[in-house]
C-alpha cells in the first residue's frame, strides 16, 4: 500500500505540526467561562481553555475504559470536552484493550477503546448489549508503536523486523550479536545480556507488534499477531505506563510502547531497517505517511483499518496503530447516547485531532475522519 503521490505524504506531515489551540470559544447548552475538569481518568490533566464543542442538549456521565494507548488522548479531550459541557461527566479507565472490549460486551461502558479491531467472536457478543446491532470500530486515535531502549553507552539503534523478533522470542540474547551489529556499523554494543519486556495483560499494543512481527519477521516469528504475548522468555509490565517505567530503570533492556510514553518519559527510539533507501525513524510524520495508505477493510458501518506492516516505501514507519472507540452501531443506551455522539464528534473535529497531535498521536486522515464522522452521526 504505497503512497500513490506526495500529496498524502504532504497532508501527513502537515498533519502533525499542527499544535493544539484550545482557546476558541465554546458553544453549546453551557456556560463556559470558568469550568474545571470533571470525572476521572488515568492521567491527571488540567482543565484546558474550552474548544469549539457541541454539547449535547442533555448531560449525564458517560464511562469508557481499554487502550491505555490512547490514554493521554483522552485525557485531553476530557479537559477540553468538561471545560464546554459541564453537565457531563466523562470517566475512562484503562486496563488494556482486552479488557475494555470485555467490559463494553458485558454492558458496563458506553464506549471501549482497543488498538486492535473486533474479531468475529467479540463481534457476536456484542450483540447481547447492542439491541437490534452490534459493535463496530470507529478509528479515532494514530499513533505508532515504538521499539524503545535502555542501552549502556548507545542512544542510537537500528532494527528490522527479523531481528526484533529474534530478540523477543530470546532467540537472540546479547547486544552484541552479529545480527543486530550489522544493523549498527559503527555502533560500540555492549556484551551485555538483552532485557526484553512485554505487556503483562492482553493488550492491543501487542496485537500491532506481533502482527509486524509476523508480516516482517522473516518466518523469525511462529506465533499469530494477537493481543496476549506468546513470544518466549523475558519480562512483562502491566499497561504502556508500566512498561515505559520499567524500560527507564532497567539497563539493557528493549520493550514497545506508544510514542506518546516514549517522549514522555524520555526513552531512545529505535530506527528500522524497512527495505527502504535508509532506516525510518519513529515519528509521527512517518506514522502518518502509512496511516495515510491504510484502507477500510471493514464492512457496513465498520470502519476497521488494513495497515501495512510489510511497507517499504521510503519514510513510511511499519508499525503503525490506530486506537478504536468501540460502540454498537444501534442499541447504544438512550440515557448516554446524547453525550456520546457529542463527544466522539468532538474528538474526530479537526480541533479534537490537532489537541492529540500536540501530544504525540497522528491526526486521522482528512477523509477518514469524514468516514468516521458519518458513523457517529448515524449512532442510533
Amino acid at each position: 500500500m504505497n503512497l500513490r503521490n506526495g500529496r498524502s505524504k504532504a497532508l501527513a506531515i502537515g498533519a502533525v505540526a499542527l499544535v493544539s489551540t484550545l482557546s476558541l470559544s465554546a458553544c453549546g447548552t453551557d456556560d463556559n467561562t470558568s469550568k474545571t475538569t470533571s470525572g476521572s481518568s488515568t492521567g491527571g490533566s488540567t482543565a484546558a481553555a474550552p474548544a469549539k464543542i457541541a454539547c449535547a442538549d442533555k448531560g449525564g456521565q458517560l464511562l469508557g475504559a481499554g487502550s491505555t494507548a490512547q490514554a493521554p488522548a483522552i485525557d485531553v479531550w476530557k479537559a477540553a470536552y468538561s471545560a464546554a459541557c459541564s453537565s457531563a461527566t466523562l470517566t475512562y479507565s484503562g486496563g488494556g484493550s482486552g479488557a475494555g472490549v470485555t467490559q463494553f460486551n458485558q454492558g458496563k461502558i458506553a464506549f471501549a477503546g482497543s488498538d486492535s479491531a473486533l474479531k468475529a467472536t467479540e463481534v457476536d457478543a456484542s450483540k447481547a448489549v447492542c439491541t437490534g446491532g452490534q459493535a463496530i470500530d470507529l478509528p479515532m486515535v494514530g499513533g505508532l508503536v515504538s521499539i524503545v531502549f535502555n542501552i549502556e553507552g548507545v542512544d542510537k539503534l537500528v532494527v528490522d523486523g527479523p531481528t526484533l523478533a529474534k530478540i523477543f522470542d530470546s532467540q537472540i540474547t546479547k547486544w552484541n550479536d552479529p545480527a543486530i551489529a550489522a544493523l549498527n556499523p559503527g555502533v560500540t554494543l555492549p556484551a551485555a545480556d538483552i532485557q526484553a519486556i512485554h505487556r503483562s495483560e492482553d493488550s492491543g499494543t501487542t496485537a500491532n507488534l506481533t502482527g509486524y512481527l509476523a508480516k516482517a519477521g522473516g518466518g523469525n516469528w511462529k506465533y499469530p499477531a494477537a493481543k496476549a504475548w506468546a513470544g518466549q522468555g523475558g519480562q512483562s509490565a502491566n499497561g504502556s505506563a508500566g512498561v515505559a517505567a520499567l524500560v527507564k530503570q532497567t539497563k539493557n533492556s528493549i520493550s514497545y510502547v506508544e510514542l506518546s510514553y516514549a517522549q514522555t518519559n524520555k526513552l531512545n527510539s529505535a530506527a528500522i531497517n524497512t527495505g527502504a533507501s535508509k532506516p525510518v525513524e519513529a515519528t509521527a510524520a512517518n506514522a502518518a505517511a502509512t496511516l495515510a495508505s491504510a484502507k477500510v477493510v471493514g464492512t457496513g458501518s465498520d470502519l476497521a483499518l488494513d495497515i501495512d506492516y510489510a511497507t517499504k516505501a521510503e519514510g513510511n514507519y511499519p508499525i503503525t496503530l490506530v486506537t478504536y472507540e468501540i460502540v454498537c452501531d444501534k442499541g447504544n443506551k438512550a440515557d448516554t447516547l446524547p453525550v456520546l455522539k457529542s463527544f466522539l464528534n468532538y474528538t474526530v473535529s479537526d480541533a479534537g485531532q490537532q489537541a492529540i497531535g500536540a501530544v504525540g498521536y497522528v491526526p486521522l486522515p482528512a477523509e477518514l475522519a469524514g468516514k468516521v464522522k458519518t458513523q457517529i452521526d448515524a449512532l442510533a
